[in-house]
């Protein structure tokens, strides 16, 4: 399990953690875990395939939907491997490569989810300033471009994480704080300088947080144009066109916030508390987006019973 390096012991599998005080019940708790993961993937690609197979949805709300819902696919598959295997094996042994290659997946889809929120923010700002220019300033190429950018922007971002943290020793320490890999957690094993990690990985969360900061902004401005319009009920159905996004924005934002929040403020924050936010962070985006938006979203709701009522 360890191999010698120079005086010290060096760490060669890491250990994540279930929920603390209940591993006598994570079979259990792997059931409702089993179920999330399905029901999201099932949502994410329900969603991919109507948006692909109809064409009245082929419009540049739908085509950011289509990257949110691969984001979310991203999240989940990234989390999944390591979660099922705590809870329904209790197999909590990682190898370093395999953590650090799970941990560039969840902070570069999580960074990729967070950009599509921003540019979806934009979206809705223009359909409510600019209706009748809307399609041709988000034209489709456009979007197909944007999609790319976020994605190679995302991957770039994070793509020092698995090689600063494989050139850092560990020893000493192997337990994670959670049930799959994340930077600043790894981090904090190792017994070598870690400072530019600390710092990289700090500038990294900046990027992710100043897309709510924007996202914020945007629609300061779609509020201020909403006051303009002189009808309540063209008010009312204005607002109504962002309630999806406005959810899909808290459902991700919020446990982030709450997490970090803990980190830094939580003087005595209990370990089962950020364990379980973590899991929030990385389950329930995935899971709720996809019924937000079939809820919320006439046109999606339609095209998904029609597909299904067909069937």
């Amino acid at each position: 399990m360890h191999s010698i390096n120079s005086s010290n012991i060096e760490i060669t599998t890491f250990f994540l953690i279930g929920i603390p005080g209940l591993e006598h019940i994570h079979a259990w708790i792997s059931v409702p875990i089993c179920f999330m993961y399905l029901v999201a993937i099932f949502g994410n690609c329900t969603i991919l395939f109507v948006i692909r197979t109809e064409s009245s949805l082929h419009a540049p709300m739908y085509y950011f939907l289509s990257v949110l819902a691969v984001s979310d696919l991203g999240l989940s598959l990234s989390s999944l491997p390591t979660m099922l295997r705590i809870f329904v094996f209790n197999a909590t042994g990682i190898s370093p490569n395999a953590c650090f290659a799970q941990e560039f997946f969840i902070h570069g889809f999580t960074d990729m989810e967070s950009s599509v929120l921003l540019a979806m923010s934009f979206d809705r700002f223009l359909a409510i300033r600019h209706p009748l220019r809307y399609s041709s300033i988000l034209t489709n190429a456009r979007v197909a471009k944007m999609g790319l950018v976020f994605l190679i922007k995302s991957m770039l971002l994070v793509l020092p994480f698995p090689f600063t943290l494989k050139k850092l020793t560990y020893c000493r320490k192997s337990l994670l704080s959670h049930s799959y890999c994340l930077h600043q957690d790894v981090m904090k094993l190792a017994c070598s300088d870690n400072t530019v990690n600390f710092f990289y990985g700090f500038f990294v969360a900046l990027c992710v947080m100043s897309d709510s900061v924007f996202i914020l902004v945007s629609y300061i401005f779609i509020l201020k144009t909403v006051m303009g319009i002189g009808s309540h009920k063209e008010q009312l159905k204005a607002l109504n066109t962002c309630v999806s996004h406005i959810c899909a924005v808290l459902i991700f934002y919020v446990p982030i916030i709450a997490l970090a929040s803990m980190h830094c403020f939580g003087k005595h924050k209990s370990p089962v508390a950020m364990i379980l936010i973590a899991d929030i962070f990385l389950l329930v985006p995935p899971l709720m987006n996809p019924i937000v938006y079939c809820v919320k979203t006439r046109q999606i709701r339609e095209k998904v019973w029609g597909k299904l009522c067909l069937k």
